[in-house]
């Protein structure tokens, strides 16, 4: 019996989402992702595609990915003191 491959691109998909939520602040290449995870460049470079396009990861400018946080927006109020500022 042939393991079935969609089973087992959902385990490695699964287990790097978890490494990425265990470890908050985790930033890794493309190479360095392969090499961590055990994956050809191919499938690599799919995976870490799907988890953006998932908006679980984001590609930074220099090339690497990170989490996607979604942190609390803070509401910011503006007090009014009926004066007008001088130009």
């Amino acid at each position: 019996m042939t393991p079935d491959p969609t089973h087992a691109r959902d385990e490695v998909l699964r287990r790097v989402q978890g490494e990425f939520l265990e470890m908050p602040g985790l930033r890794v290449t493309e190479p360095q992702a392969q090499r961590l995870w055990g994956l050809d460049r191919d499938s690599c470079k799919a995976l870490l595609g799907q988890l953006v396009d998932a908006h679980f990861l984001f590609q930074t400018r220099d090339g690497a990915f990170m989490r996607v946080e979604h942190p609390t927006p803070l509401k910011a109020e503006l007090k009014r003191t009926g004066k007008i500022a001088a130009v």
